[in-house]
């Protein structure tokens, strides 16, 4: 294993060093080119087509890649060739040269690409996105932003000083939901919130169990060496991909990770809350290789400027807030997924990505849009097309990485108080807690040479 200032010396990496001297903090020092200068990125005028580099096409990845089909996709990478998965981006971009490392493509190709996509497994996203990056490529990064919060901090740092245009996935940032709930909020529809609740039915693949005995195969289709990528070396296993890493420590970031970019979106954003005081979790028993079968995080964020303190908590894994009284009886929550704000003069439920906000009961939802506020936000014209803009010189994605960057730490929190089973407080200078040491292995990981 390797610290993180190490990865400079990974295949393809040279040049591209980055250091992590101890602290949590400011920590990103830019790599410069061979003339001394922190590379950035290239002049792309509005009416010209972007050179486009996707990294992880499968899955999710799929659908990042074709939704930038009037861009200029020149490369595509992924670790697994089986055409099966690969088919619909492959025959859409048939001049795109294939790679399945992506430290080769960015090498090889560095002068032929503006931007690139990472929709890859969580443990991933951090070291491609960091390369890309630093060599001045644009990015747009999945959702969760990072596996760690010390990896969140560092993208957010890079991205600022190499002048990229970022955005993470979290899609519904871009929906008109959340913005009917700031100008709801702002107009005093519920008075000051004190308390939120979010949940999801997260997790939906195995969490909770060990690490699998028997032995298998790796697919012949599959490199499983570079799907490991920085993350410590194991044997193959089912148990892991596809879709399954997600509840692996090494590799995902559990339901949180997969759900809390969107669901603790709106409040995050609505609420301006930042950084909260402490956090502290339950959780269903587990171990060092999977996450919890469930959990309930419950997040303390301190009074900002004229806004009270506001306790927010977490639910996954079939857990369920209290329901509110102000719910009718013939209405339940549902079981999927939602968020709950309760006011000093009301109750706002909404769905899980805040697409269909209500205050509730019915009859004040009424009430309240016989004279609705106005629309006073700017809506956006397509979340994949703000950071197409944003690379062109437009303005910043509204989830691009000096937003999403925190959100993701703030999200990941919960992961860190549920494997610590205890209260923590998170420095945000040096992003250490007090009175747990052990919590930094998770917070700032190590990283395999491969």
């Amino acid at each position: 294993m390797v610290s993180v200032g190490a990865i400079a010396a990974l295949p393809g990496c040279a040049g591209h060093r980055y250091h992590a001297s101890g602290g949590g903090g400011n920590e990103y020092h830019a790599p410069t080119g061979s003339d001394g200068r922190v590379r950035r990125p290239r002049t792309i005028p509005p009416g010209e087509k972007m050179n486009v580099a996707c990294i992880g096409i499968a899955g999710k990845g799929q659908s990042d890649t074709l939704a930038l089909a009037n861009e200029n996709v020149v490369a595509l990478c992924d670790v697994h060739q089986d055409p099966k998965r690969l088919q619909k981006v492959l025959e859409a971009f048939p001049k795109a040269k294939f790679y399945t490392d992506y430290r080769k493509m960015l090498d090889e190709m560095d002068e032929q690409i503006d931007a690139v996509t990472v929709s890859t497994p969580d443990h991933t996203h951090f070291p491609a996105a960091m390369k890309a990056i630093s060599m001045g490529k644009h990015a747009y990064v999945q959702k969760p932003l990072t596996r760690t919060i010390w990896e969140a901090r560092q993208l957010t740092l890079a991205a600022r000083r190499h002048g990229v245009a970022t955005q993470m996935g979290n899609q519904h940032h871009a929906s008109e939901g959340p913005r009917f709930l700031m100008e709801w909020l702002a107009a005093g529809a519920i008075g000051d919130v004190t308390e939120v609740h979010v949940w999801t039915n997260r997790p939906i693949w195995p969490q909770g169990i060990g690490r699998p005995e028997e032995k298998m195969g790796v697919p012949g289709a599959l490199d499983w060496n570079k799907w490991l990528g920085t993350a410590p070396e194991r044997p193959y296993h089912e148990a892991y991909v596809p879709f399954k890493w997600r509840g692996w420590w090494d590799y995902g970031s559990g339901a949180l990770g997969d759900m809390g970019c969107h669901i603790i979106d709106a409040p995050f954003w609505a609420l301006d809350l930042g950084h909260p005081d402490r956090i502290e979790a339950e959780t269903a028993p587990f171990n060092s290789e999977t996450f919890p079968e469930w959990s309930i995080a419950t997040y303390q964020f301190p009074k900002r400027g004229s806004k009270p303190p506001v306790k927010m908590r977490w639910y996954d894994g079939g857990k369920l807030p209290p329901r509110p009284k102000e719910l009718e009886a013939d209405r339940e929550l549902n079981p999927g997924g939602g968020q709950i704000y309760i006011g000093t003069k009301g109750v706002i439920l909404a769905d899980s990505h805040c697409d269909s906000p209500r205050i509730i009961p019915e009859a004040k939802m009424r009430e309240f849009m016989r004279d609705a506020p106005p629309k006073t936000l700017p809506r956006s014209p397509g979340h994949v097309k703000e950071w197409v803009l944003a690379c062109k010189g437009g303005k910043p994605a509204m989830s691009n990485f000096n937003y999403s960057g925190p959100l993701t730490e703030v999200v990941l929190m919960g992961n860190l108080a549920a494997r610590y089973g205890k209260k923590i407080h998170l420095d945000q200078q040096t992003l250490t807690v007090q009175g747990i040491p052990e919590a930094r292995d998770y917070i700032k990981p190590t990283y395999r040479e491969f």
